[in-house]
């Protein structure tokens, strides 16, 4: 099972060189069967390691460029008169028979077509004319928001932030990352040659075997309390949500399920609290840095791993 893993790793870091830390990331919330915000500057490469990846999970793909005029209906799809038979017929959306969605600026698009998304990311599922069509097995929302540029742009309101599991960065590439980019593309894409390692088959079943990897409750214990914590922070105005609490224990699988452990320790759960929680998090002033506060809280709370509960446990 690894070793499928690291293929993938090993295919998308063709066309994205020295971000093995957030290509890893973004694995672990494709296995924990969540949706995943890039929020960065643009260029940087978030659309192409969206295609890469569905092409090494063999993904089916679509891509929507969100602008104030894209609809509701372009996402899923609508009911047209038919004459000939004198029916509605339903023509579906990009949404239908999509495995991975790449919403591109979706700040960019209207309040009601963000809001059209919310359905179909949290119940995998779209309602038209009292009719519900499901979503294809299984089904990824990577979408992406430039921080520059913001004329015409709307921010995400909070219900909506909330159904992302993870939000991330990928940032500017290192200096020998630079230079492998430009020597791979002196002459061909590299995107090209990436093949596909996995079936979408395999991963359904392992995103089964992630959700089957087991969460002692003295790591639930820890869970709750880092969120009712943020709650009660002197600087947070929101804080982690419920749905935000569930979000932790499922990428702390994904953390686990990655390093081939049937179980979560406290630092799984340190290791992607920040990347579940930043968005959740509402401060009360602008000036303080949301991650400054979640490692406060981190440092606050009794790690389980401290207690020693998963010294003599060995990975299998």
């Amino acid at each position: 099972m690894r070793e499928q893993l690291e293929n993938v790793l090993r295919e998308v870091g063709k066309v994205i060189a020295g971000k093995r830390e957030v290509t890893e990331k973004i694995l672990m919330a494709l296995l924990a069967d969540g949706h995943i915000l890039l929020d960065d500057v643009p260029g940087v490469g978030k659309t192409t390691l969206a295609v890469a990846l569905s092409r090494a999970v063999g993904l089916s793909f679509r891509r929507v460029q969100f602008t104030p005029d894209v609809l509701p209906s372009d996402l899923t799809g609508f009911s047209m008169y038919q004459k000939a038979g004198e029916t509605f017929v339903y023509q579906p959306g990009v949404l239908n028979g999509t495995n991975l969605l790449l919403g591109d600026e979706i700040n960019r698009a209207s309040s009601k077509t963000q809001s059209a998304l919310l359905e179909a990311m949290e119940e995998r599922q779209v309602t038209v004319d009292g009719k519900t069509y499901r979503m294809e097995e299984p089904f990824l929302v990577i979408a992406t928001e430039n921080s520059v540029g913001t004329a015409g742009t709307q921010f995400l309101p909070y219900a909506q932030m909330d159904r992302f599991l993870v939000r991330l960065t990928l940032g500017y590439p290192d200096y020998e990352a630079q230079m492998t980019m430009l020597r791979d593309r002196q002459g061909a894409n590299p995107i090209d040659e990436v093949r596909c390692v996995i079936t979408k088959e395999e991963l359904i079943g392992m995103q089964r075997e992630v959700r089957d990897v087991t969460a002692k409750d003295v790591i639930l214990d820890y869970i709750t309390r880092l969120t009712m914590a943020s709650r009660e922070h002197e600087a947070v105005e929101v804080g982690i949500s419920p749905r935000g609490t569930l979000f932790i224990d499922r990428m702390a699988k994904a953390k686990a399920f990655l390093e081939e452990r049937d179980y979560v320790t406290g630092s799984d759960v340190q290791a992607v609290f920040g990347d579940v929680c930043a968005h959740r998090v509402l401060l009360k002033e602008t000036g303080i840095p949301v991650g400054r506060v979640l490692d406060e809280l981190l440092q606050k709370t009794e790690n389980p791993d401290r207690r020693g509960l998963f010294a003599g446990i060995r990975k299998p």
